[in-house]
């Protein structure tokens, strides 16, 4: 993305990870994060120290780590204030995957493949890339934790034995994905979104600042989803009322670290830049 006027990118940053996921003990080990893992991404959302600002403009601010030149995974963390809108209602959006389809335009697909405890899953996600780059997909582990009036998404790849690669697709990698909530009073909240991803063949990113639109059009679905989700099947909110769960279950067997080296990578740093966009699923 675009630095800000007034901000320049930083080279001295430590080097991005490349093939670790920081979400991964060792970088080998699948595993389940715990309240270590999910205090670490509190501290990281809310610690300003080492990142650099580069949009701050409509109740939205971006910034960034590791912005070497030649780094096409950058450590990236987005901030907006939502207006009435609690933070319980905008942690049901970012679960609901029926009314993701309402408001993220850029999706193909989406779905969970499985259960792994009561606040772990494993997921699907495609998302249309402007032509004539591919489309992308990921496949994810995904853990949440409600802390008192606040709350944490995060996830990271994994591979799935049922869920390999697709000809159709470039399988993108999250090294480290998600967000946290703080509510600001009753009726308001401060969503971060944080993220660091292995497009593989990341173009570079130079047009138009995407982070803030697409952090807006999370804030408009929290908006909106008290009516919609009013008319859908309300009472039905298997992320807070885990008996609703059927998901089958996962074992951690089943599943590895998905590393960015083992996968296709393609070179599209060559395309015209003016079209490209991300997945609102990015940010």
């Amino acid at each position: 993305m675009a630095s800000s006027p007034g901000t320049a990118a930083s080279c001295t940053q430590r080097p991005c990870a490349r093939h670790l996921s920081p979400m991964s003990r060792g970088g080998e080990m699948v595993y389940i994060p715990d309240d270590s893992d999910f205090s670490s991404f509190r501290d990281q959302c809310e610690n300003l120290e080492g990142w650099h600002c580069r949009y701050n403009k409509g109740g939205v601010t971006v910034w960034s780590q590791g912005q070497e030149e030649s780094c096409t995974v950058q450590k990236i963390k987005t901030r907006i204030s939502c207006k009435d809108v609690p933070a319980e209602t905008l942690y049901d959006v970012l679960h609901d995957t029926h009314y993701r389809k309402k408001w993220d335009s850029n999706m193909i697909e989406t779905y969970d493949i499985g259960r792994l405890t009561v606040n772990a899953d494993v997921g699907y996600y495609s998302w249309k890339c402007p032509s004539p780059l591919k489309n992308r997909d990921f496949v994810t582990l995904r853990s949440w934790l409600p802390l008192g009036n606040d709350y944490i998404i995060i996830n990271y790849s994994v591979k799935h034995p049922k869920y390999p690669p697709r000809k159709d697709f470039v399988r993108a990698v999250s090294l480290q994905t998600g967000y946290l909530i703080k509510a600001n009073g009753t009726s308001a909240c401060v969503l971060y979104y944080l993220t660091q991803v292995d497009p593989r063949g990341a173009w570079q990113r130079k047009g138009r600042p995407v982070y803030p639109q697409a952090m807006k059009k999370i804030y408009k679905a929290g908006l909106k989803y008290p009516e919609w989700k009013h008319k859908h099947d309300p009472e039905y909110k298997p992320w807070v009322y885990p008996e609703q769960n059927t998901l089958p279950s996962v074992s951690l067997d089943e599943l590895s670290v998905q590393h960015a080296d083992s996968l296709e990578n393609i070179d599209e740093t060559g395309l015209p830049e003016d079209h490209l966009n991300m997945s609102d699923h990015e940010a």
